[in-house]
């Protein structure tokens, strides 16, 4: 996976962009049109192509939870160290992505980017002050996170962050 740096400073066309997906028609149009598409998208693109083009991500391969089935998912990602961060917010919903609970039921995933891909294995992280730095870099990869917590709070739902660690 390519590394991507949280603390890199973005452009005007990537605050912009942020700012739009940020709205309501915009956060529509990634539930919608984004969670379906853009797993095709990147495969055939070689990860040059996305509805979320100029954030970071890649496409998560997981087990399914109940059907034990592979799911591929998009999600946006960014590293600490060695290390990949996901954000399960689901769009700020009231219910956990997929995804994560193929994780927390089979932690073993592969993530793919530009016609590479790796193995991974999956970790939630738990403790508060490292959930909070990993929020605080999260938001400069995209400020909408922010939005999403907000909303969960309300509904009192926790946005997990997973740490996943190449095998």
């Amino acid at each position: 996976m390519p590394t991507v740096d949280p603390l890199q400073e973005h452009g005007a066309f990537y605050r912009s962009y942020a700012a739009v997906l940020r709205t309501k028609p915009g956060r529509w149009i990634g539930i919608n049109v984004a969670a379906r598409v853009d797993p095709l998208l990147l495969r055939l693109t070689g990860g040059r192509l996305g509805v979320g083009i100029v954030f970071p991500s890649a496409n998560l391969t997981t087990t399914g939870a109940k059907s034990g089935a592979r799911r591929t998912s998009t999600v946006l990602y960014f590293s600490d160290d060695d290390d990949v961060i996901l954000v399960a917010s689901s769009f700020g919903r009231e219910k956990h992505p997929a995804w994560y609970h193929n994780l927390k039921a089979n932690p073993g995933a592969q993530l793919e980017h530009g016609g590479r891909s790796g193995d991974y294995r999956a970790v939630e992280v738990e403790d508060d002050a490292e959930r909070d730095r990993l929020f605080a870099l999260a938001d400069r990869i995209y400020p909408g996170y922010a939005d999403y917590r907000e909303r969960t709070a309300k509904i009192g739902r926790r946005i997990p962050i997973m740490r996943l660690k190449r095998v």
